[in-house]
């Protein structure tokens, strides 16, 4: 037990009051403050009230006087609005009025002219009326003095027509001829000077190698005792040799050399290259030479093919059939008067190629026709009809085009060219033909030939004399100048270039030159 004293008592009561006290203060200045910030924020509070009260009538009052301002303002625009479309109506207006005036004058002056046009359609139809009755008049007229004057003079009118019209070709044709000769010299001065040019061109742009075959081939032997072996034991070999080529085997007195001969070139170069076979290899005997044959046969359509493959590309002509280029090959062995006929053929697509191009004509068709011209010649004798005719088949059985079909068929004249393709095929095949050295003619046939022109010139009523020239590329003709005059030998140069072409066949073409001379013979005595 703690005994304090009285002074520590008294301590301690006053501490607790002190703390008492403090503790009341506190309590005191919180309330007050309490109250007091309370008070202070009313009468801020009713102050902001107050303000804000003020501040709205003071925007009220404004948004009273802005807005009267606002529609003073719109009032005036409106105003001012109105007036300018009032016073774009009345222009408007008065415009309207303008046109409407100018409209109503169109209209008059277009009423007065259609008056006018029925007034001039009336005066029109009277006087077509009035026209009428005179030309009737005058065609009773007119047949009245036609009638007349066929009495008069005894004759017809369609007769009067003619003995007028034989009285004016009479009195006209020197004029006529004079015209006529005129204006041929310039074509044929022109046209010869282009195509001189053109074909020139064509010419020394392909130069191609001309070969002459013939319808046998010499087989060289390494020595004549081959000969016997060839033969075999009582010709067994030569005879089964014959019978597998088609060819006949000559052995004759010949040293060291046996011959083919054979109309059939592919025969023939089979057999030549199964003999060689058999040469080289010595075993001679049935079995073996139909083995060579075979392989021969293999080795020549090989060869057929490419020949074929490469006058396509020789020629740039793509696209043919395989059918067609293998009998492009085949002419490889075809000859026509010792000229190659595949040979002849590239000749004439580079030709007809060359041409086309100075033409600026399709060149690629041009060279397609010239290359396919002679197609048919690739056939065999069991193929019956011209070549020309078998040609035309053999494109159209490959589907060539219409335009390569006729080139064909016209490229020999047997129809009439009716295309610029179809021309060139023609004058390409002639150059080719007719160059020197390209193609040989039997003596019989070309005297024969001589002779035709000859007499073709001489059957002319006027003709004294004729003369085939130029191993028959020119005809010179000597006529009676009492019964051909200089008109009349321009007309029989014409008759007789016409026959020939009728008549005879030939390569290229020929120069008809007529010669009228008229000799004065006096003797001074």
């Amino acid at each position: 037990m703690i005994v304090r004293t009285k002074e520590e008592v008294i301590l301690v009561v006053s501490e607790q009051i002190i703390i008492a006290l403090a503790i009341v203060a506190v309590i005191v200045s919180f309330a007050s403050g309490y109250f007091l910030r309370k008070y202070l924020a009313e009468a801020k509070i009713t102050s902001a009230e107050a303000e804000a009260k003020k501040i709205i009538d003071e925007a009220i009052i404004l948004s009273e006087a802005k807005k009267r301002e606002g529609i003073l303002e719109t009032k005036e625009e409106c105003l001012k609005l109105r007036h300018e479309m009032e016073k774009d109506i009345k222009e408007r207006r008065a415009e309207l009025q303008r046109m409407e005036r100018r409209l109503l004058q169109k209209e008059e002056t277009l009423d007065r002219k259609i008056e006018n046009a029925e007034q001039k359609e009336e005066r029109l139809v009277r006087q077509e009326n009035e026209v009428a009755k005179i030309k009737l008049n005058l065609e009773e007229y007119y047949h009245k003095q036609v009638k007349e004057l066929e009495r008069i003079s005894g004759l017809t009118t369609g007769e009067a027509r003619q003995n007028i019209l034989a009285e004016v070709e009479k009195n006209m044709q020197p004029e006529i001829m004079s015209l006529i000769k005129e204006i041929e010299g310039k074509a044929k001065e022109q046209g010869e000077k282009k195509a001189r040019e053109i074909i020139s061109q064509a010419i020394q742009r392909c130069a191609a190698d001309h070969v002459t075959e013939t319808t046998v081939a010499v087989i060289p032997l390494p020595n004549d005792e081959m000969k016997g072996r060839i033969i075999g034991r009582e010709g067994r070999n030569i005879r089964s040799f014959e019978t597998l080529t088609g060819i006949d085997l000559i052995i004759d007195d010949t040293p060291e050399a046996v011959i083919l001969s054979g109309f059939d070139p592919i025969r023939r170069e089979v057999a030549r290259l199964a003999l060689e076979k058999l040469i080289v290899d010595g075993r001679i005997h049935p079995a073996r030479i139909e083995e060579m044959v075979q392989r021969a046969r293999q080795e020549v359509e090989t060869q057929i093919r490419e020949a074929g493959e490469q006058a396509v590309f020789d020629t740039s002509v793509h696209g043919l059939h395989p059918e067609m280029v293998n009998m492009l090959g085949r002419l490889k062995f075809r000859t026509s008067y010792g000229q190659n006929v595949l040979k002849h053929s590239i000749e004439v697509a580079h030709l007809a190629g060359l041409m086309a191009a100075e033409l600026d004509v399709d060149i690629k068709l041009a060279k397609r026709a010239g290359l396919l011209h002679d197609i048919g010649k690739a056939t065999n004798h069991e193929v019956e009809g011209p070549h020309v005719t078998v040609g035309v088949e053999l494109a159209k059985k490959y589907h060539e085009q219409q335009e390569i079909l006729h080139a064909i068929a016209a490229h020999h004249g047997d129809e009439e060219p009716r295309t610029i393709i179809a021309v060139l095929v023609q004058a390409a095949d002639a150059i080719s033909a007719a160059r020197p050295g390209a193609r040989r003619e039997t003596l019989e046939l070309y005297i024969k030939r001589l002779h035709k022109l000859e007499d073709i010139a001489s059957s002319f009523d006027g003709v004294d004399k004729s003369y085939a020239i130029q191993a028959g590329r020119e005809v010179r003709i000597m006529v009676k100048p009492e019964k051909i005059d200089d008109l009349g030998a321009i007309f029989l140069s014409r008759e007789i270039s016409k026959k020939i072409e009728k008549e005879l066949n030939y390569p290229g073409q020929i120069k008809v030159t007529i010669i009228r001379e008229t000799r004065v013979v006096d003797y001074a005595k």
